[in-house]
């Protein structure tokens, strides 16, 4: 039996979901649940609407997780967030319910991200949301995204 075989958007044509709430988040099982590791996603071209204007705000996401018995599925994990396109919705609240749904998905024993929005009205917005601290003896390297500083 493949961890790969319950998976009906990898390998597949899926479109794009045209909102959050309606992409599925896939996991597969942890070939490597016995080690305590930490894996990155960085979404370097995330985009949003603003819920009240429509106009696009855009971000860089950095989700890193250690995960327990579950991985998040990368093809659905792509999927998902392209669903946020056409959804608005605060900085804010985008960040963080990209955290809680992969959380609800995976469980993970730990998870952070960071959303570093692009100004907009010549303000910036960096959104941080993690579940605790992390694990002992899991190296969780840092982030490494400089804070906003325009053209100085």
């Amino acid at each position: 039996m493949s961890i790969y075989e319950n998976l009906i958007q990898l390998g597949a044509k899926t479109p794009l979901p045209q909102k959050p709430e309606e992409a599925v988040l896939e996991r597969v099982p942890n070939p490597q649940a016995d080690v305590k590791y930490c894996v990155r996603f960085t979404a370097p071209e995330f985009t949003s609407l603003c819920p009240i204007t429509g106009a696009p705000d855009f971000a860089s996401l950095m989700i890193d997780y250690v995960p327990g018995e579950f991985l998040v599925e990368s093809k659905s994990l792509k999927l998902f967030l392209g669903a946020f396109r056409n959804h608005g919705a605060f900085h804010e609240d985008c960040t963080v319910a990209i955290a809680r749904r992969i959380i609800a998905e995976i469980k993970p024993i730990w998870l952070r991200i960071g959303g570093y929005w692009y100004p907009r009205g010549g303000i910036p917005i960096d959104v941080f949301y993690q579940t605790g601290a992390p694990p002992d003896g899991v190296w969780i390297p840092e982030q490494g995204v400089q804070p906003y500083r325009g053209r100085g």
